[in-house]
């Protein structure tokens, strides 16, 4: 039995991979087709329908998916966006919530439905969030740049705007369960506050520690065990913060901010491991939610009626309206760069991970809940990620994105400056050969691209326009790029 159960894990594993390489040739989130081979699966092979444990799955792959986000997440990116950034992942989420929960109430009475006011807000809360896991993983496949800083904003929120979620879905479980007793609005903000600065504070600490405990402990005879270490701060951060009244995504995220934004010893082994796993706790997440779907519930009139229009108005009002009236006070986005971000308010695992706790609980309408949201993500991932390259294009928002030629790892015990630049003509006005350019000193360059061929260079080796050098220097970043700016080199990528 325990054969036939690893034979068809790896089945899926492996169905799944094909899956996502087919769908990265025709511009279809991965994500989405990992979801639709668990539903094929589900439908025809494997019968699963546990609730409890797809929560324990979606709790410990989002784990790995958050603190992986952070850990990439470079903080000189997102300190000119902090401030929009926070706002749209609680005042954002909080507004789709309530523009979806009206919209609902008032829908389902129309349709003779009938849901009640809190149960519709409940339905709208697990809805109200951005999918961290199809936003990482969409934004960072296509590799397209973006202008105005709309990458980092957006894995931001992304990143950050789960709490939120998850609060006013525990909130509204209470509510709707009348477990929440005589819970009044200030509880609940103040419930909000406490879990907020707990977690965050928490995630920080938990961070520094383990940044000093990796850069402190000696287990150089296998460093594959830093990444065992890390992995157990990383699941420590989300329990402990949880036992002590915080928010463990919040400070999951953190977290990996901290990590990832602090001197740490293996860096190169750490990220390989992190994003191989994130990828490995996408699939399982995503193909467990799959599995879940029941074709008879999904297709009832209730759930088609109530889902396809939760998923336009999500898609077409409550996303753009909330995101519109959170960025008011930030002048600094065109209208352009404000409906790109409307448009890629991305739903997936997390707001159907959300939608189980209604069940769990006991709610009346668990299963409606759940099926509404299943299919409202179906919808989004269809429509929104797939134009998520496509609407920045047409927004004239995108730009190419260039990958460096040298995959160079520079430990972060090195001090010296790796960066990779490309000869210009005016980087040639003294001469052709490398001698002839004026570098300072403690600068070397230590290799050179032509083509499709690398080389060492010599003194006398002469250049060509358009060659990519990688440079090493002992230099800081502000020497350096005083030098690149004398020479007229302006396109310039740090290793």
């Amino acid at each position: 039995m325990n054969e036939h159960l690893l034979l068809v894990g790896a089945m899926l594993l492996f169905v799944a991979v094909m899956a996502g390489k087919v769908a990265y040739r025709f511009g279809a989130p991965a994500l989405l087709l990992f979801l639709g081979v668990g539903m094929v699966f589900g439908l025809n092979f494997i019968s699963f329908r546990s609730f409890d444990i797809t929560q324990g799955i979606g709790m410990l792959a989002l784990c790995i998916i958050l603190f992986t986000g952070g850990m990439d997440t470079k903080f000189s990116d997102i300190r000119p966006i902090l401030g929009p950034g926070v706002v749209l992942a609680t005042v954002g989420v909080a507004l789709t919530a309530l523009f979806v929960g009206v919209f609902i109430y008032l829908f389902s009475n129309w349709v003779g439905l009938a849901l009640s006011f809190p149960v519709s807000l409940l339905l709208a809360s697990t809805m109200a969030s951005t999918d961290s896991a199809s936003v990482f993983s969409i934004l960072r496949t296509k590799k397209q740049g973006l202008s105005q800083n709309l990458r980092p904003l957006l894995e931001l929120e992304s990143g950050s705007n789960d709490p939120m979620a998850y609060m006013l879905t525990i909130v509204m479980v209470s509510v709707v369960t009348s477990s929440g007793g005589d819970m009044s609005v200030w509880d609940s903000i103040w419930k909000f506050l406490v879990q907020m600065l707990v977690g965050g504070a928490l995630g920080y600490g938990i961070g520094r520690v383990a940044v000093f405990t990796i850069n402190k402990i000696n287990i150089k005879n296998n460093v594959s065990l830093y990444s065992v270490l890390l992995l157990a701060f990383v699941f420590f951060s989300f329990s402990f913060t949880s036992l002590v009244w915080g928010n463990g995504y919040l400070a999951v995220y953190v977290t990996g901010l901290v990590v990832g934004n602090y001197k740490i010893a293996h860096r190169g082994n750490l990220t390989t491991f992190f994003d191989g796993f994130t990828w490995l706790a996408q699939i399982v997440m995503f193909l467990t939610i799959g599995l879940l779907v029941n074709a008879d519930e999904l297709l009832q009139r209730d759930v088609l009626l109530l889902g396809l229009a939760v998923g336009a108005f999500l898609i077409l009002v409550a996303r753009p309206l909330a995101v519109f009236i959170s960025l008011a006070p930030f002048r600094r986005f065109t209208f352009k760069a404000r409906t790109y971000i409307s448009w890629v308010g991305l739903r997936g695992a997390v707001p159907i991970i959300f939608a189980t706790y209604p069940i769990v609980a006991g709610v009346e309408n668990g299963y409606l809940i759940f099926n509404v949201v299943f299919l409202g993500t179906l919808i989004s991932l269809m429509v929104q990620g797939t134009t998520v390259s496509g609407m920045a294009n047409w927004l004239g928002l995108a730009y190419e994105e260039k990958e460096p030629l040298f995959k160079v790892g520079v430990p972060d015990s090195i001090k010296s400056n790796f960066s990779e630049i490309e000869v210009t003509d005016k980087m040639l006005a003294h001469g052709v050969s490398l001698r002839d350019i004026a570098l300072p000193d403690n600068t070397l360059v230590v290799m050179i691209s032509r083509g499709e061929n690398y080389f060492v260079p010599r003194g006398n080796t002469e250049l060509a326009v358009g060659d990519r050098l990688l440079v090493v220097s002992d230099r800081n970043e502000e020497e350096l790029q005083q030098m690149y700016d004398e020479l007229g080199i302006t396109d310039v990528m740090r290793l």
